[in-house]
């Protein structure tokens, strides 16, 4: 099948808007003539250094100007790292994501240690990715080098709506890191968010965005809004299931290689409304308790529902071989002491400001009461 990279909005919108049943069916079609329909990727999220986070996306729990109930932890040993990917791969999966809240990679001593993480991760036999911020072609030649096999950084949703949501950080900066990635061995995963009060036109924007990329990413999340206390996004609805599944389906068509990565949300969603989302052409779920730091469903109901389902998971380095880890003593690429610009554009969200102003308020009180 021919990948297209010259997706419209319109178009996009046109599959989208189409009646469910022709929606599904044509995205059913183009999934098995891509993908085995029984098989879905395992992925399991450890966030490897929790909160304490500069940046002010209204989506994120972790941001350190708003007031939330996470409790924000340092950097993880390689030690603790290694021994919950080896209790992932035990419970099925193939993929150990890791995740830090920071804006961007630092050369220094803590990416070192992620970089360690990695090769022991690789040594598993373990699909390894990573989503650790913005990244310099250097960095991301160092990761490649320790064995990374993906690394995520989502687009969150279209570049026009992407400004009522997040002012720390420029849409561009997004498409640059992907780029920098790109000039590696490693895949690329990006996807989005629906449900933070975008319009349907935003969705199809983000796609738009996602499916020009040469190449298309190798997985993309799909991740419906889990609204946080204390955010800025805190009393959006949550997306209703059909809003889900043509997403899902709609992402299928437009982008028919990619892994489609059920992500956040789905603690709402019905075992028959992910079964929909899988035949929609969803190939790929994460994992565990819990994502980064909202709730997700137990693994064991996850392989309960696979087997009520006929699905298998699929098994690491199916889609691509994998890569040595290269020690950091034989690396080519060394740290730089790296200090690029990342932009910062600096206009005001007014619901973001209003939640920091509630989160100062929240503060003093707690002082106020200890």
């Amino acid at each position: 099948m021919t990948i297209r990279h010259n997706w419209t909005k319109e178009e996009i919108l046109e599959i989208y808007n189409k009646p469910l049943m022709e929606l599904l069916y044509e995205a059913a079609t183009v999934h098995r003539e891509n993908h085995d329909p029984n098989t879905v990727q395992v992925s399991t999220l450890i966030s490897i250094k929790t909160g304490g986070c500069s940046e002010d996306c209204g989506y994120c729990p972790q941001a350190a100007r708003y007031h939330t109930d996470i409790e924000g932890n340092d950097l993880m040993s390689v030690n603790q790292v290694k021994a919950q990917a080896l209790r992932a791969k035990e419970a099925g999966s193939s993929r150990v994501c890791m995740g830090a809240a920071w804006r961007n990679v630092k050369d220094g001593e803590e990416f070192d240690s992620v970089l360690e993480m990695v090769r022991s991760i690789n040594k598993l036999e373990m699909e390894v990715c990573c989503t650790l911020g913005m990244i310099t072609e250097n960095q991301a030649q160092r990761l490649a080098e320790a064995g990374l096999y993906a690394y995520n950084h989502n687009l969150d949703s279209s570049e026009e709506y992407y400004k009522e949501v997040i002012s720390t950080r420029g849409f561009q900066d997004r498409l640059d890191t992907i780029e920098n990635v790109r000039k590696t061995n490693v895949t690329v995963c990006s996807g989005g968010i629906i449900g933070m009060g975008e319009q349907v036109e935003d969705r199809a924007g983000m796609l738009v965005a996602l499916s020009t990329l040469s190449p298309q990413p190798e997985s993309t999340p799909i991740n419906a809004l889990v609204p946080v206390e204390g955010t800025p996004l805190e009393e959006q609805k949550p997306v209703s299931i059909w809003e889900m599944v043509r997403m899902v389906a709609t992402t299928r068509i437009v982008m028919p290689e990619t892994q489609v990565r059920l992500s956040a949300g789905r603690m709402q969603m019905s075992r028959e409304g992910q079964a929909m989302c899988f035949f929609a052409g969803a190939n790929s779920i994460f994992a565990g308790d819990k994502l980064l730091t909202t709730a997700n469903p137990d693994v064991n109901e996850d392989m309960e529902m696979f087997q009520a389902l006929g699905l298998n998971p699929q098994k690491a380095f199916e889609k691509k071989s994998q890569s040595e880890s290269i020690s950091a003593e034989d690396s080519i690429y060394q740290n730089l002491g790296e200090k690029p610009k990342w932009s910062r554009p600096g206009h005001k969200i007014d619901r973001n400001i209003e939640a920091q102003k509630v989160a100062k308020i929240r503060f003093e009180n707690v002082k106020k009461s200890d």
